[in-house]
């Protein structure tokens, strides 16, 4: 390479030329005392720099705390799977952010920029919950994909932009030996998300528990990718029947006892519940185990009012 590629050679290049050190491998071989008195050290660091020879002090590279990234598109996209290509290197890029910061992501945005003008549409948002945390493109790219494929576009997209949600560190991987048969819970979860992205979040569903004591308001149902609450201590749940009906069935009594196909003999209980004065739905209900005669057992209540009568609300299985 000749001299003059170097900045600090630039004053010094008739004299250069004139002793016959044209090029940085000539200029390396003089003696470094004589250059050091007739140019100076500029030079000599210069040089040393040049061939690795001096030790460069290197900055850290700092990796963002968040991640957003934004992609414009080639032209207007009318239909919603050719977005996959841009969604395609956010993700690579969101991907390689999460790897770096040792992180999973559980919520992710994707965001579908519009024309602009007098009938401007405010942006598309595409939110992607993950029912366990994720960080490899694959599965996010496989979840996006069948998100994309059911969306109609509203108006022409012109630009994308993802965004990084909850996040949660990254969980160690599988050390056994042998995988585990019928799949793992994490291969589990992968499948609620893709037939959530398939089916939609409000066709998969997830019994749900309830802070709530009435039994007819304790269970319900909600998307199963939602992050899960602990589900209630064994003790709890083996005091409940697994078939709640949706509506009590009034019994009727014989001789001073409930009757349901049988005279039922109280086995368990009473379980007092009064609850629901806080929403004009109070209840006062004193549950019972009651056993048939073909030693079926069910789930019975007296409500606690004036004409006290007994409800069947459940039966064990």
């Amino acid at each position: 390479l000749p001299c003059a590629l170097e900045p600090a050679a630039q004053a010094h290049l008739a004299w250069l030329d004139g002793i016959g050190a044209r090029q940085l491998g000539a200029l390396r071989r003089l003696p470094r005392a004589g250059l050091l008195r007739r140019t100076g050290k500029p030079l000599l660091a210069a040089l040393d720099h040049a061939y690795g020879d001096a030790q460069a002090l290197h900055q850290w590279m700092a990796i963002p705390a968040t991640f957003a990234a934004h992609v414009e598109t080639f032209g207007r996209i009318e239909h919603a799977e050719a977005l996959l290509v841009g969604a395609t290197a956010l993700i690579l890029q969101m991907t390689g952010w999460l790897t770096a910061r040792q992180l999973a992501v559980i919520t992710f945005t994707l965001l579908l920029e519009h024309e602009r003008g007098r009938a401007a549409v405010p942006p598309t948002l595409l939110e992607i919950m993950l029912a366990e945390p994720a960080w490899k493109e694959a599965h996010l790219l496989r979840l996006l994909k069948e998100r994309l494929a059911k969306l109609e576009l509203q108006a022409p997209v012109i630009g994308l932009a993802l965004h990084a949600g909850q996040l949660q560190p990254m969980l160690p991987p599988n050390a056994q030996l042998f995988p585990e048969p019928g799949g793992s819970p994490a291969d589990f979860k992968r499948l609620l998300e893709l037939l959530s992205a398939r089916l939609g979040p409000d066709n998969v569903l997830t019994p749900l528990d309830t802070p709530d004591h009435r039994p007819e308001q304790c269970n319900s149902w909600g998307p199963a990718t939602r992050s899960m609450k602990p589900a209630a201590d064994a003790d709890e749940l083996l005091e409940r029947p697994c078939w709640v009906l949706q509506q009590p069935i009034a019994l009727r009594v014989r001789d001073e006892r409930p009757f349901y196909m049988s005279p039922l003999r109280l086995i368990r209980g009473p379980e007092r519940l009064e609850a629901g004065w806080w929403d004009d739905q109070a209840v006062g209900r004193d549950y019972y185990v009651a056993q048939g005669t073909d030693a079926a057992c069910y789930w019975i209540y007296l409500e606690r009012s004036q004409d006290a009568r007994w409800f069947l609300h459940g039966m064990y299985a």
